[in-house]
């Protein structure tokens, strides 16, 4: 049972999110939660939890903190990211995003297919990042790295 069965988002000094920033929460959420691999690895000579886990995400002292749990409260792990890597990901991510909403509002199907292709892209990037930064502290496949990616990009930027 090595996933993630909780996830909470600490966005309690985050305006507002936009409606369209809200909805890519909600989905990334409902995603993660139906199909996700998340493990972490072995330490020294410390015993680590199997799972499944609750994982608390959040963003303190300019780091993206991951505090990861045992379904029964057991602390499991704590690890701190700096989010400069993300930084342009991001950013590059929430632009092409942007033109995506605008699109689906106003261009034909053809067009909207363009721009979710580099929106597919950009998020590939930001979980590959994610990936990386994980590496020996938690292991996630692409899929969840993706899903993740897209939280992280909600603290990021707030809303």
């Amino acid at each position: 049972m090595s996933r993630i069965s909780h996830i909470q988002i600490d966005d309690r000094n985050l305006p507002p999110p936009t409606p369209e920033i809200d909805q890519e929460r909600k989905v990334a959420i409902f995603d993660l939660l139906e199909d996700n691999s998340f493990s972490l690895p072995r330490r020294d000579d410390r015993v680590v939890p199997e799972g499944p886990f609750s994982v608390d995400l959040a963003i303190r002292d300019r780091r993206l903190v991951f505090d990861v749990a045992s379904e029964g409260g057991e602390k499991a792990a704590e690890f701190h990211l700096s989010l400069s890597p993300f930084r342009q990901v991001v950013k590059d991510y929430w632009a092409i995003c942007e033109s995506y909403f605008d699109a689906v509002k106003n261009l034909p199907p053809s067009q909207i297919e363009t721009i979710d292709m580099a929106r597919r892209g950009i998020h590939n990037e930001g979980a590959r990042v994610l990936q990386e930064r994980l590496e020996g502290k938690a292991e996630v496949d692409t899929d969840t790295a993706r899903r993740l990616f897209t939280l992280i990009c909600v603290l990021h930027f707030g809303g």
